[in-house]
């Protein structure tokens, strides 16, 4: 399989939420993504919960309007969160599942099971020129879904491989290595994120036909010893190592 160059998203979730477990105006999402952007990242992703737990309003505002990269707005399939989208516009939407007690997204959507309400929230996002990506299980069904409700892409969730170990890791890499190649097949672009950090991502650069990796806690993570800067560099240095993954 020929190389392809792989994007890195990063996700700014978790400066905001070091702002706001002190209610103050610091840490600055919007000067940790230009942070980001000096160090290579080809794009911002936050996530805008119902429970406004980390990122406001006002960032996605701010993000939109002040950055050069492309901003992805993760939410959840809920009226309020939609109709911001809708103003804001921004380059791709990934629709999520959430719940408020949660420490973080758990898992993928459940599109079977919401076949129908997603639909109309991707044609409406889809018609404000907004690209829509599924967070989503690397499951069959699940992806035969995403494709029939025209999705522009997928977003596998990593979390589950990232937290496993010896064989049930090799298991978990498997079903991931073949979702990608069925949302491949489908037409979708396949994304990943969720647990990803320089220790596992070897094992992700197996997964064929990956565009872009969404990683947030473990950058902001390593950030606390090396500087985010220096995180993201390291980041990006590690993601020119793939080459399109398995044959």
């Amino acid at each position: 399989m020929h190389k392809r160059r792989l994007r890195l998203g990063v996700n700014v979730d978790h400066v905001a939420a070091l702002r706001q477990a002190r209610a103050t105006a610091y840490p600055s999402p919007i000067a940790a993504a230009r942070c980001c952007a000096r160090a290579g990242a080809d794009g911002i992703t936050v996530h805008l919960r119902e429970d406004r737990r980390h990122i406001q309003d006002a960032d996605v505002y701010a993000l939109r309007r002040q950055l050069d990269l492309p901003l992805n707005l993760e939410l959840a399939d809920v009226p309020e969160i939609v109709r911001l989208a809708l103003k804001v516009r921004p380059a791709e939407a990934c629709l999520v599942p959430e719940r408020r007690r949660e420490l973080t997204t758990e898992g993928g959507l459940d599109v079977c099971g919401h076949r129908r309400s997603l639909a109309r929230t991707v044609r409406a996002l889809q018609r404000a020129g907004i690209a829509v990506s599924l967070f989503i299980e690397p499951d069959p069904d699940q992806l035969a879904a995403a494709a029939d409700l025209g999705a522009d892409c997928v977003e596998l969730h990593t979390g589950t491989y990232c937290n496993l170990a010896g064989r049930a890791a090799r298991r978990e890499l498997e079903r991931l290595v073949a979702g990608a190649r069925a949302a491949h097949g489908l037409g979708l672009q396949v994304n990943a994120g969720h647990g990803i950090n320089l220790a596992n991502l070897p094992g992700i650069l197996e997964l064929p036909h990956l565009a872009t990796l969404n990683i947030g806690h473990s950058l902001v993570a390593r950030a606390v010893f090396v500087g985010l800067e220096a995180a993201v560099r390291e980041m990006a240095r590690a993601l020119r190592g793939y080459r399109g993954g398995r044959p």
